[in-house]
């Protein structure tokens, strides 16, 4: 077979396309879908990005030769702002930290964790219910302290609630990591920028709330993820060697832990507020399961609307809306050739719109999700956590976590958006709502 020629725009067009990227990456992905359908390439300043958005595509390049793709374009100028944590390393250190976390996130694990879930899901309501018929309250701001609440105690046996910036250092590091992929690491962290400034102040805040949980735990064993990254770091060689990554791993765990699951719950809450048909009939599931109750692991399985509301409100907005890799040797996808060293991009945000598989894509449906609908689609067509050996780690908590925070707040409350406020979504590491997202509450009883 002969490979392919990849559609896309000239080469003149790379300069544009770059201020593309930088106002717009959305828009960008999902007119390169638009325009050349399956595949493309795109000139991008000085780089050639190749862009597939077929579920063959995404499942040959993230799955079946993932061997042959390390972390792309955006996630490797993140290094600078992250390290080397999870989220960013490759290959053996790679290997490594996921078999130490790896541990903590087993079922029974995330079982024994639900108690303490629930018990957050509860504070949460009790929060919000102070709100009541008063000013609008920051539901994306709630579902950031929330989600680092369950992270400290359910990961770190921690309270990160107590570290008032933590929320402003993380928006810091994310817009950094967003500037170094606008402009390809082209700019030394040095320059005295104010994204910048601000982010150098953030890593320095978040690596001393790193070292204070660290000096914390002390010599105290717990079989929990810290203990688990305090004796990998301790078994380096070079104890400075150890110091550093300790930091990375948990500044990136701090992060990816807390982010995606606050983003899925907070459009999760828009799209139910814009479909009170939804709403309604979630009430019902969480008044039927749960009674006046707080949730326990055994609910999952009968919070199964609640399950299909997250799964489409993870479609239209994946927490994780691009995956970007980097080519080790030259390769083959979908029939077109990849050269060794390119930059190829998976992007669950068009992926999970395309038409063949997602009809009438834009509009928010979860019975797409019902039982005898799944097996109509390609396994590899909704991918919010990724896919293949670099599959979302914490996925099952976070869906846990999700699915007893929705259930506990539409028995209880009416979270109703601010009229003529738009809601709009920004794609930094994971997708979040720009600017947060302010909502009246409402007592549902």
């Amino acid at each position: 077979m002969t490979a392919g020629v990849l559609p896309g725009p000239p080469r003149s067009a790379a300069l544009s396309m770059l201020m593309v990227m930088g106002r717009d990456r959305l828009g960008m992905m999902t007119d390169a879908a638009a325009r050349y359908g399956d595949a493309a390439r795109l000139p991008v300043g000085p780089k050639q990005l190749y862009f597939f958005n077929h579920p063959q595509h995404a499942k040959h390049v993230l799955a079946d030769n993932a061997a042959n793709y390390h972390k792309g374009i955006g996630l490797v100028h993140a290094r600078r702002a992250l390290g080397d944590g999870l989220l960013t390393s490759e290959g053996d250190l790679w290997r490594k930290q996921r078999t130490v976390i790896q541990p903590a996130f087993q079922s029974r694990r995330i079982a024994a964790q639900a108690g303490i879930v629930a018990e957050e899901a509860g504070k949460l309501a009790a929060r919000l219910r102070r709100h009541a018929a008063g000013e609008p309250v920051d539901v994306l701001q709630e579902m950031t302290g929330l989600t680092l609440g369950v992270l400290g105690r359910t990961l770190l046996d921690a309270d990160l609630t107590r570290f008032d910036t933590i929320g402003d250092d993380f928006a810091a590091v994310q817009d950094q990591a967003m500037f170094e992929l606008e402009t390809l690491g082209a700019v030394p962290t040095w320059v005295p920028l104010p994204r910048q400034l601000r982010f150098r102040k953030a890593r320095r805040n978040l690596q001393r709330t790193v070292d204070r949980l660290v000096a914390e735990r002390g010599d105290r064993d717990a079989d929990d993820v810290l203990s688990r990254l305090i004796v990998s770091a301790a078994a380096e060689s070079d104890p400075r060697v150890g110091r550093q990554r300790l930091r990375d791993e948990l500044v990136t765990l701090l992060l990816a832990g807390h982010e995606t699951t606050a983003s899925t719950l907070s459009w999760t809450l828009h799209l139910i507020d814009r479909h009170p048909e939804v709403r309604e009939r979630l009430r019902e599931e969480a008044v039927s399961v749960l009674g006046d109750r707080l949730p326990v692991f055994e609910d999952l399985h009968e919070l199964r609307y609640t399950s299909m509301v997250l799964e489409e409100a993870m479609r239209l907005f994946p927490p994780v809306w691009i995956l970007p890799r980097r080519s080790l040797a030259a390769d083959e996808v979908g029939g077109y050739p990849v050269p060794a060293g390119a930059d190829v991009l998976i992007c669950p945000y068009t992926l999970h719109r395309h038409p063949e598989f997602w009809p009438d894509p834009e509009r928010f449906d979860p019975e797409r999700f019902a039982p005898d609908r799944r097996s109509d689609r390609p396994r590899y067509a909704y991918i919010p956590f990724g896919a293949g050996p670099r599959f979302c780690v914490g996925n099952h908590l976070g869906l846990m976590e999700a699915a007893f925070v929705l259930a506990v707040l539409v028995r209880d409350l009416r979270l109703v958006g601010v009229p003529g406020r738009p809601v709009v979504p920004e794609p930094m590491l994971s997708l979040r709502v720009r600017g947060g997202l302010p909502m009246t509450v409402e007592t549902a009883r």
